[in-house]
């Protein structure tokens, strides 16, 4: 038997010898195999028309029988593509954005695409690292929920500059120029602090987010709205601002009650702070929703195994994901005519046990 380095030029032998080190075939060698050009090859797989039928029969037999992938690194260099895009979210172990993920790969992979994900931890520092180090990895576009500390839009803005397509969800800022998926902020705020007033409550405090998101300030506006439209009365001191945190809305929560102002009603902006804020009120004898009604924000799966089960107002993550995902796409394939767009989505009222009065 001839040894393979003595036949190292007979093409078939060539195509075994890559078979045995599991290499992954190329259009060369499908051509090479057919006696065609890489060219004549590239089109039929494409399903151009000026390939003969017998011609594109062949090599797509041949394709499937090797089970030959595109290069996707070639593939991207002629379209000027990476077909990656980037996204950037604050925590991987909050269930919202878990949920945002799903919808986001899907869409993505559906398409085309492959996710990379970087946290930032809420840190601003992290997110314009995660920025560099994407841009530099050169994604196609960038989907981003800003960090709690980011204050300075710089770093997103400069995009545009390297006509880098943006998406920015759920948290957005009216100084990001970009385009933007987000609730309806204002009406679910306002539809919290109605559930509230329709359960009884007159006296109805407001743990808010940090004031560099629009969420928290536009969650704070509906609250307010309630309160004036039904002539509540409305009182600075039952406002208090934290991080979206267990910790803060305890914290929050002491601050609203240390003033001695009447609390009958709580709407938090988020359902942590929720939580927080139960455990403070039962700990100083109120009981919940007898003295205190509580409503949260987001419908953390954690919401309806406490005791009682927390009202709150469910995002659909998912969707979010889905739907900046779409537009993300749309902005890559139409970079030259694309104008940024701002979508909202609704949310729900979930009624359980801490704002119904027994």
């Amino acid at each position: 038997m001839p040894k393979i380095h003595e036949n190292i030029d007979n093409p078939k032998l060539h195509l075994k010898v890559r078979a045995l080190h599991s290499e992954q075939y190329t259009i060369k060698d499908i051509a090479r195999q057919l006696n065609l050009s890489p060219s004549t090859v590239s089109r039929a797989l494409r399903d151009l028309p000026d390939v003969k039928p017998e011609t594109m029969l062949a090599v797509k037999e041949l394709a499937k029988e090797w089970n030959y992938q595109p290069n996707a690194i070639a593939q991207g260099l002629v379209k000027k593509k990476s077909y990656n895009i980037g996204v950037i979210i604050p925590e991987f172990m909050i269930h919202f954005y878990a949920e945002a993920l799903s919808g986001i790969y899907k869409v993505a992979n559906k398409a085309g695409y492959n996710v990379m994900v970087c946290q930032t931890n809420e840190t601003y520092q992290n997110e314009l690292n995660s920025i560099k180090t994407l841009v530099s990895s050169r994604v196609d576009g960038l989907i981003v929920a800003i960090s709690k500390e980011t204050y300075n839009f710089d770093h997103l803005n400069s995009l545009n500059l390297r006509k880098t397509p943006l998406v920015v969800f759920n948290r957005v800022s009216d100084e990001i120029s970009a385009s933007k998926v987000m609730f309806d902020d204002f009406k679910s705020g306002y539809k919290a602090t109605r559930h509230l007033i329709d359960c009884g409550c007159k006296h109805i405090a407001h743990i808010s987010g940090p004031e560099n998101l629009l969420l928290s300030t536009e969650r704070k506006a509906g609250y307010i709205k309630a309160i004036e439209k039904y002539n509540l009365g409305y009182d600075q001191e039952l406002i208090a601002s934290c991080d979206f945190t267990l910790e803060d809305g305890k914290e929050a929560m002491e601050k609203i009650l240390q003033t001695g102002k009447k609390v009958d009603g709580v709407f938090t902006v988020c359902d942590a702070a929720a939580y927080g804020a139960m455990s403070v009120l039962k700990s100083a004898g109120y009981s919940i929703p007898e003295d205190v009604s509580v409503i949260g924000f987001t419908n953390e799966p954690f919401a309806k195994l406490i005791e009682p089960s927390l009202s709150t107002i469910s995002q659909p993550s998912y969707l979010i994901g889905e739907t900046a995902t779409h537009l993300l796409i749309k902005h890559i394939e139409n970079k030259d005519e694309f104008v940024p767009e701002t979508r909202v989505l609704e949310t729900e009222l979930i009624e359980r046990n801490s704002s119904r009065r027994l």
